[in-house]
This record gives C-alpha cells, sequence and structure tokens, in this order.
C-alpha cells in the first residue's frame, strides 16, 4: 500500500525527510499530558506497536532508526476485510492500485506520519475500536513492513484537549483560520471524501506566497521550487475521509503557502485544482 502521490520537485524538497516526509520541521509535538500514547519505531524491514491500544484519543509518537526516512500508517480495516485483501487488490490492479483512494473499499487511513532519524513526531488522534494494520508503505509495491494489531473498546475513551483552532481540507480547498499562532493546538481534519494531505511551504513573503499559489494552479513547478524558502512544514500526511491528527504549532513564524500534493485520477496534483491557500504563523 502506498499513500504517496506522484511528487513534484517541490515535494521532493519535504519529502526528502519524508516523503515529505521530512527531516523536518514538523508542525510540532502535541499537548498529550493525560491522553494515553500509541508507539511507532520503525526500522528498514519492521514497524511496532506498542503502548496503549485502547479506543480513544490517543497521542502517537513516531520514531525511526536505520534509515533516512520512513512513512508510518495506521489503517483501519473494515469488518470482514483483510490486509492480504487489500495487497493482493494492489497487485492486479496496476496503475489503480498506486492510488491511496483505491484502497477505500477496504478501510481507510486514519493516522500517518513521516519521521527520519533522530527525530520523533508525535501528534493526536481518535482510534475506533477495530482491527487495524500499522505499515511502512513500499512504493507503490506493497507494504515495506507491516503489523496487525486490535484496537479494543475502552470503558471509558480518552478525551483529547480541545483544539484552539481547526484546519478542514475539502475538495479542493482548506477551510479555517489563515492565521495560526506559535504554541496553540491545531486539528487538522480531512472533511472531503478523498485522501488529502495538509503541508505548509515557506516563503519568504506574502507576495512572494501570491506567486507561489498562481505557480502551484498553472503546474508551474520549477517555478514554484524556486520560490519555497526552507523545509516545508507536515500538518498531516496524507490521511482518508474524517480522519484528523492535531498538534501544537512549534513552525518559525512567517508566511506560508498551505497545499496538498495528493493526485487526482487523471495524474494532476490537487494544487492544479485549487488547494492552496497563503496563511500565516504568529507568536
Amino acid at each position: 500500500m502506498s499513500h504517496r502521490s506522484r511528487r513534484s520537485p517541490i515535494v521532493g524538497v519535504f519529502i526528502a525527510s519524508l516523503l515529505v516526509a521530512i527531516g523536518l520541521l514538523s508542525a510540532g509535538p502535541a499537548q498529550a499530558s493525560a491522553v494515553p500514547t500509541l508507539t511507532l519505531t520503525l526500522t528498514k524491514s519492521s514497524i511496532t506497536v506498542g503502548g496503549s491500544t485502547q479506543s480513544g484519543g490517543v497521542n502517537v509518537v513516531t520514531t525511526v532508526t536505520g534509515v533516512k526516512e520512513a512513512t508510518a500508517i495506521l489503517f483501519l480495516l473494515k469488518p470482514g476485510a483483510t490486509f492480504e485483501e487489500v495487497e493482493n487488490a494492489k497487485k492486479s490492479s496496476g496503475s489503480a492500485g498506486k492510488d491511496p483512494n483505491f484502497t477505500s473499499k477496504y478501510g481507510s487511513i486514519v493516522f500517518s506520519s513521516e519521521v527520519s532519524p533522530g527525530h520523533s513526531r508525535e501528534a493526536q488522534t481518535y482510534l475506533q475500536p477495530g482491527q487495524y494494520v500499522a505499515l511502512i508503505p513500499g512504493g507503490g509495491k506493497g507494504s515495506q513492513a507491516h503489523e496487525t494489531f486490535t484496537v479494543t473498546a475502552a470503558a471509558s475513551p480518552a478525551a483529547l484537549p480541545t483544539p484552539q483552532a481547526t484546519i478542514r481540507s475539502i475538495e479542493f480547498g482548506f477551510r479555517g483560520p489563515s492565521t495560526l499562532h506559535d504554541g496553540e493546538l491545531v486539528r487538522f481534519e480531512n472533511e472531503g471524501y478523498l485522501v488529502h494531505m495538509d503541508i505548509a511551504l515557506p516563503v519568504k513573503s506574502k507576495s512572494v506566497a501570491n506567486q507561489l499559489v498562481k505557480d502551484l494552479l498553472a503546474g508551474k513547478e520549477k517555478q514554484a521550487e524556486k520560490l519555497v524558502a526552507g523545509e516545508p512544514v507536515t500538518f498531516a500526511p496524507p490521511i482518508s475521509h474524517e480522519a484528523f491528527e492535531q498538534e501544537t504549532i512549534t513552525a518559525k513564524p512567517g508566511w506560508y503557502v498551505q497545499a496538498c500534493f495528493m493526485e487526482t485520477q487523471d495524474r494532476r496534483d490537487h494544487t492544479r485544482l485549487g488547494m492552496e491557500r497563503i496563511i500565516k504563523i504568529v507568536k
């Protein structure tokens, strides 16, 4: 299973850590004082799940060793579906199997995270009871590693802290505040029906941000790449309909262009359809 779209040079910048992943400047650790922790430990050939596996709010901590970058996905299987069915269907579906929306008949991507060695990423989400697969995607050739686990129903599911702001992805755009504050807890939700990501590209000024938006809309990737002034910030890696992640904003104050680089079935980045906008992070 792969969640990546065809990456433009811009995405290669952040994805280098990532995909995007990122050696990155992440949006930052979540405020998780009273929230149970679920751990995802990645190596080149394994992914190990630890900590709380009960339903409710969790703080997911992802770490990686032995590789330059790695991506972890939590995939919730629909009742009766198996991960083997997902993998087999991908192998027999040609190019269609590379589209993460193809997996919606079997389940959903409820959480994903990208990290590089020496770093960890923390973000909060809410896990429903059910059968899950934690996996490292293999770039369209099946998973690189996976581990199945069960999330049991908690008698009293943990509640997540209330976010101070919420940004929603839709087809094809973003909704919510265009100014975020350093240190505030922000929820990033996918309210669209397709898989979306939420990336912020740093730029030097609002005028540069306006030009970057124009270049992304026009598909001028080389020109757009030259306008990005540093490592992109990953607010939410690719997630499915109704999934969300929330975390504390720690990115450097300044101007950013929020964007989704997932692809349509005809191989256009979502940015070509208007999925970008200017935001500002302030102290």
